[in-house]
């Protein structure tokens, strides 16, 4: 079992967050454009006036609906007690999971292609259980309600498809 605070996690949690910043800040960057692109394409808002709506209801959203999927991606995705005496493989896990999912989202977005930053986090996720424990502890039911939400918003954005 790993110390509370001890130097050698210490620097993971610092850099874990660093890296978390980027990827939230890449996800808002790409997202927003979803959010705002048509109302100032219409120019029914400034892109002052988007960018001001944008960041308020962007931190509301993080604040009030961000834990949701936070704990999806901490606990609902695999077994977290497949990880009991190994915590600093889960750390490093899940750090690798942020690198990985963070680069992809900004070269994804500088690239202009389509990319959804919540299933690039999902996906590493998953990618990096698999690679330490394979594929036993992977919770398929979560993963299949995940993949189902997707195809219901992409129905409602699109119109069916």
């Amino acid at each position: 079992m790993l110390e509370a605070f001890s130097n050698s996690v210490v620097w993971i949690v610092v850099l874990a967050f660093l890296i978390a910043f980027f990827l939230a800040f890449g996800v808002g960057a790409n997202d927003v454009a979803n959010s705002f692109g048509t109302s100032v394409g219409s120019k029914v808002l400034t892109l002052r006036q988007a960018c001001i709506l944008a960041t308020i209801f962007e931190i509301l959203g993080a604040i009030l609906m961000g834990f949701k999927v936070s704990d999806t991606v901490r606990k609902d995705i695999y077994d977290l007690e497949m990880y009991n005496d190994e915590e600093k493989l889960l750390m490093m896990g899940n750090l690798a999971a942020l690198v990985g999912s963070s680069v992809w989202n900004m070269v994804a977005t500088l690239l202009r292609l389509p990319i959804s930053g919540t299933h690039s986090i999902v996906g590493a996720v998953l990618g990096f259980t698999f690679v330490a424990k394979g594929f036993r502890g992977i919770h398929w039911k979560t993963l299949g309600f995940i993949g189902s939400e997707t195809r219901k918003r992409v129905e409602l954005e699109t119109g069916g498809i």
